[in-house]
């Protein structure tokens, strides 16, 4: 049986082109260490403490609570105050580079290893993004050897 394709109306594409926005990927950090809950209430159960600076991806917001992932793609549960505006990636790489300039053959500043998170300071710089470290460091990054974009 041969499938037959519905024509897209005009109305119907832009009401599509007008929800993708509500697709776009959000990221936030965690504001202070706090705990994670299955469901969004302090009455679920308790997860884990997710650290300071932490970045998580807002999958749903519902009533103060977002449903976040982390860098493994665990789901979870925060209360959405406890969510920063500041950004943050984690690196995901063993050792992630952190050089003077966006070019592989620039001088290393510093390495982070895997789990530390780091200050986003510009990203869209061509595959590596701006970052500074808490101590203060700051250089660029392959976007490739972070999580959090």
């Amino acid at each position: 049986m041969a499938k037959r394709s519905l024509p897209m109306t005009p109305a119907a594409l832009a009401l599509l082109i007008a929800a993708a926005p509500a697709f776009a990927i959000e990221y936030r950090s965690v504001g202070a260490a706090t705990v994670l809950y299955d469901a969004p209430s302090v009455k679920g159960k308790p997860l884990f403490v997710v650290r300071r600076h932490t970045p998580v991806e807002a999958v749903v917001n519902l009533e103060g609570w977002s449903k976040v992932r982390d860098a493994d793609g665990g789901l979870a549960w925060i209360e959405r105050k406890h969510l920063s505006e500041q950004r943050t990636v984690q690196v995901v790489a063993d050792r992630a580079q952190v050089r003077g300039t966006a070019d592989d053959g620039a001088p290393l500043v510093f390495e982070a290893e895997k789990g530390v998170a780091l200050e986003l300071l510009e990203s869209g710089l061509g595959g590596w993004v701006r970052v500074r470290h808490r101590d203060g460091q700051s250089g660029f990054v392959r976007g490739n050897q972070v999580w959090g974009l």
